[in-house]
């Protein structure tokens, strides 16, 4: 397996090179033997070419993807995103009002000015968010207000409403939440705002949710059909066969596992990446079964809720229900005693007022003894 890399990206080294490293500093020896053996081989793995590297480490993906070290490659990554040519302006500064939670999921999250003065929010995502909808809606709105405020203060009094441009919020999940996998077969979901009567107006807001893992799955005996797959398949695969079909089909890709490749020859900047990987993965899968326990709860309690509000809907019922019974009953006994009433004016004996009662009643004698 190892060979089938290496061809392509010779600074590839081998097994025993590697170890050798580790073992000739005790510090990096240290935090390798404090991983599990599987933790351990996968290291190894990602370093000898056996699997492909991982791009959406927090190390690697920062040094391939910087728009201020290389713009034209995320113009060229957001332009088969958005279907549309796209020139990087500049970065802006970032979101500070995304609490530190929510900052520890993300493995990118950059705003850019695009050439037409349109704005994109790009996040990668290790473990998707819960409540993924509302959470984009509430960053682009608050995206869109920054922009604002920001032309505003910089037109003054010249200001227009048409100097604001579109706001795209693109999200890709390594892990996506549940509301994707019940779209299976689908891993490019493009939102924006409709009227249901086919009137045009522009309201701004975009957005773009790109699950990575149901790509992943898709793509599985497929062939890469397109640059934006080409794209996709870059951050999502690390399959060797894969990886050496991306750049055969697509060589400028080479480029990208080259600079990889060179951070992976730094074992001490490498060993420190893939440990802070595991570290902020524990933490993230923590803190991810937590909210989908606390999500389940609250479904939970609202199902509880809704059960409680029922039973008591019926209890009221079975009350009102009880009062009109007792009503009818009392209404019965005294229609009962207001005939005894007439026929004793009538001057009937008792023995012809129990049939009277009986016939009239459909009562039993003895039911009918009390009343007299």
């Amino acid at each position: 397996m190892t060979a089938k890399l290496k061809k392509y990206f010779p600074m590839i080294r081998e097994k025993e090179e590697v170890l050798a490293e580790i073992r000739k500093y005790s510090t990096l020896h240290t935090k390798f033997k404090s991983w599990t053996p599987e933790q351990q081989e996968e290291f190894l793995n990602l370093c000898t070419g056996v699997k492909g590297l991982k791009l959406l480490y927090d190390g690697f993906f920062k040094e391939i993807m910087n728009p201020e070290y290389v713009p034209k490659r995320l113009d060229d990554f957001l332009s088969h995103m958005l279907c549309q040519k796209v020139t990087i302006l500049k970065v802006l500064p970032g979101d500070s009002t995304r609490i530190a939670d929510e900052s520890s999921l993300l493995i990118m999250d950059i705003v850019v000015e695009l050439e037409d003065r349109s704005i994109a929010n790009i996040e990668m995502q290790k473990i998707g968010y819960l409540f993924p909808g509302q959470r984009s809606a509430c960053y682009s709105a608050d995206l869109l207000l920054r922009q604002y405020k920001r032309i505003k203060g910089e037109t003054n009094k010249n200001f227009s409403y048409q100097d604001i441009k579109n706001v795209y919020t693109i999200v890709l999940f390594e892990r996506s939440p549940k509301v994707f996998h019940t779209y299976p077969s689908h891993f490019y979901h493009f939102f924006e705002q409709k009227s249901d009567t086919g009137l045009e107006m522009e309201l701004l807001q975009k957005y773009l949710f790109i699950p990575l893992d149901i790509f992943q799955k898709r793509q599985q005996n497929e062939s890469i059909n397109n640059k934006r797959d080409a794209w996709l398949t870059l951050f999502s695969n690390d399959d060797p066969d894969t990886i050496i079909k991306l750049i055969t089909d697509y060589p400028e890709f080479q480029e990208i596992y080259e600079e990889a490749y060179r951070i992976c020859l730094n074992i001490e900047r490498v060993m420190g990446m893939f440990s802070e990987e595991l570290a902020v993965l524990d933490r993230n899968t923590v803190k991810y079964m937590i909210d989908e326990m606390q999500s389940e709860i609250d479904e939970q309690k609202q199902t509880i809720d809704k059960q409680k509000y029922t039973i008591d809907e019926q209890s009221y019922a079975i009350k009102e229900q009880s009062q009109t019974i007792a009503k009818m009953q009392k209404e019965y006994h005294k229609s009962i005693a207001n005939t005894i009433d007439i026929l004793r004016s009538l001057n009937l004996s008792d023995a012809e007022i129990i049939a009277c009662i009986c016939d009239k009643y459909q009562m039993q004698e003895s039911q009918v003894l009390p009343y007299l």
